[in-house]
């Protein structure tokens, strides 16, 4: 018996291997601290656990969902999105229930694009978006998001022959890895590009309620004409720490959302039903969970923050999602700088060359721990005088 070969071709998988670095040390009786990880510390807000448990008590919700997911959930997506960013959606036909966004991001290339196309990622950028590549066999290139220019991609740096070729291309603020966002100006920007060169856009909205210093992260879909040619991918896993939850959705242009219903009309017959209606809650009920949440991590950030200050660790403090991109010394790669973090502070990072050529030079710190555990964690590494 062979695999097939597009399952051979499927990237490692970035984080599983980070997993397994974790559990070894730990299993060696080491006091770990681990910044690493991407899955949200908090419980889900005890008003949603009592919504799924409520619904999970009526015995309708025991029966198959309806294929494309109950109107309960699409009605919510369209009201959360006029709430939250004054823009209008069609709960019937701009609204597609996914599993989870990363299903959705891995769906969208094999219901757009043919074998062979060419579709645009952002580097660094989330790693499973390779995933999508490998299995609709399709071609990709990278454009880089820099420092220089606050982690936003530079239209104008790509080539011509690449952007006539592209027909599909992703983009994710509040960035992973980088923490960086995007304003509308930028958003502007992209959708006269992608009408120029007839590409489809994708937003990875993934931590889009996440922003600090008082600036609410802006939808793409917030943007005159966005709609005409993208969509945006909302988790709830980030919001309402629903990360186990495995639900999100997809907002947008109709036809696309009609691809992404299609698909998903021959892979799955949606969600339990009682989990749709627990997230039609979340997305409905009072938001003020999501502003303590949104204080929290803004705390932490400027926990760790001064805490690299005071070891000389110098870094730009994120603007939106829960992660901090921090340097790495001279002498190190990205790689050897995590692993010599792991080994001699039991301190866990993940490496930025993990998220592609130019992550390179940067290590990923979650802020997903208490703040005393980050002061810890930082004087650890500040005994080993790197800086």
């Amino acid at each position: 018996m062979e695999y097939s070969d597009r399952l051979k071709k499927l990237p490692v998988q970035f984080f599983a291997s980070l997993v397994e670095k974790v559990s070894k040390a730990v299993a060696e009786g080491r006091d770990v601290i681990n910044l690493g990880q991407g899955n949200p510390d908090q419980p889900t807000p005890p008003h949603i656990v009592k919504a799924l448990q409520m619904a999970a008590e009526d015995p309708k919700t025991h029966k198959y969902s309806p294929f494309r997911g109950i109107q309960e959930l699409k009605n919510a997506a369209a009201e959360f999105y006029y709430k939250q960013y004054g823009v209008e959606i069609d709960p019937s036909t701009e609204v597609a229930v996914l599993f989870g966004t990363k299903t959705g991001l891995v769906e969208l290339p094999m219901c757009l694009l043919n074998e062979g196309d060419l579709m645009l990622l952002p580097d660094p950028g989330y790693p499973d978006y390779l995933s999508g590549v490998v299995l609709a066999n399709v071609n990709y290139e990278t454009f880089p998001l820099k420092a220089e220019n606050k982690f936003l991609p530079d239209y104008n740096a790509i080539s011509s022959n690449i952007k006539e070729a592209a027909k599909l291309m992703y983009l994710n603020y509040p960035n992973n890895p980088t923490g960086a966002t995007a304003d509308k100006a930028f958003f502007e920007e992209t959708v006269a590009f992608a009408k120029e060169h007839n590409i489809t856009v994708l937003h990875d909205f993934a931590y889009g309620a996440i922003g600090f210093d008082g600036k609410k992260p802006t939808s793409f879909l917030e943007v005159e004409g966005a709609k005409e040619i993208g969509v945006e991918m909302y988790t709830l896993s980030k919001t309402y720490n629903m990360a186990g939850w495995r639900v999100g959705f997809a907002v947008g242009n109709a036809k696309i959302i009609e691809a992404l219903n299609l698909i998903q009309d021959h892979l799955y017959c949606s969600l339990f039903p009682a989990v749709q209606k627990a997230a039609a809650a979340a997305l409905t009920d009072d938001q003020k969970c999501v502003e303590e949440l949104v204080a929290r991590y803004e705390s932490r950030r400027n926990v760790l923050i001064e805490e690299c200050n005071k070891i000389g660790w110098k870094a730009e403090a994120p603007s939106g999602s829960f992660f901090a991109w921090l340097p790495v010394p001279s002498s190190f790669t990205s790689e050897s700088f995590a692993d010599y973090l792991l080994e001699k502070a039991d301190v866990v990072v993940a490496a930025g060359n993990g998220f592609g050529e130019y992550g390179e030079g940067y290590v990923r710190v979650g802020l997903l721990v208490d703040e005393d555990i980050l002061v810890k964690a930082i004087e650890r590494i500040g005994k080993l005088n790197l800086f």
